[in-house]
């Protein structure tokens, strides 16, 4: 029995792998917003993290974050530098080690946040339906509050050039980001992983 158990676990992790791989080479993963793009992929690591906690959910975060990166690197765009070692810093030569930091720490920390959200809420007695909703919306504001803030501080003057805005109002616009589409993202990601979840652990219980 407890061999079987972790080979459910592993296939159950695999899929959401493989969930997050395919969102992320889709335009599902990322859509488009003009000057950002909205992500999606933080949803499958958010419901990992809820339903098997926050170890794996950080692991699920740290595959999010290596698709990143590996999209930054073989698809890269003005700002990618941000994401990937490998692109060059607007205006300089190299690359920074930097950017590994904001590709893989924030959304690792997605998988934690979302599962400690999700066991504080559940431990207070409010029901599971609502506190993954609660999960859903910081993990995915998690994400984005972490993002733009280490663009902020580790790339603030070469982000600031390469969107050929003035440095002295990048904070303007890392706090327009948040609170435009990191607050949207959250919302949508609070209404599809509560849903999402409540009918997973649903099907969880009656099974066992």
């Amino acid at each position: 029995m407890v061999r079987s158990k972790k080979t459910s676990e592993m296939v159950k992790m695999a899929l959401f792998i493989a969930l997050i791989i395919l969102l992320s080479v889709t335009p599902l993963g990322y859509i488009p917003l003009g000057a950002i793009n909205a992500t999606t992929i933080q949803m499958p690591v958010i419901i990992g993290a809820v339903l098997f906690g926050w170890k794996k959910g950080a692991v699920l975060g740290g595959v999010f974050g290596l698709t990143s990166l590996l999209k930054n690197t073989v698809q890269p765009n003005l700002t990618s530098f941000v994401f990937s070692p490998f692109v060059p810093v607007f205006g300089e030569e190299s690359g920074s080690l930097w950017a590994i930091v904001i590709s893989l720490f924030p959304r690792i920390m997605i998988g934690v946040v979302a599962a400690a959200v999700f066991s504080l809420l559940v431990k207070f007695k409010l029901n599971k339906t609502l506190s993954s909703a609660i999960a859903g919306f910081c993990g995915s504001l998690t994400n984005t509050v972490l993002v733009m803030g280490g663009i902020y501080v580790f790339f603030g003057e070469s982000y600031s050039a390469a969107k050929d805005i003035a440095y002295n109002a990048l904070m303007a616009t890392v706090s327009a980001t948040i609170t435009g589409a990191g607050i949207t993202e959250a919302i949508v990601s609070a209404v599809v992983c509560g849903a999402v979840c409540t009918a997973l652990i649903k099907y969880s219980e009656r099974k066992s």
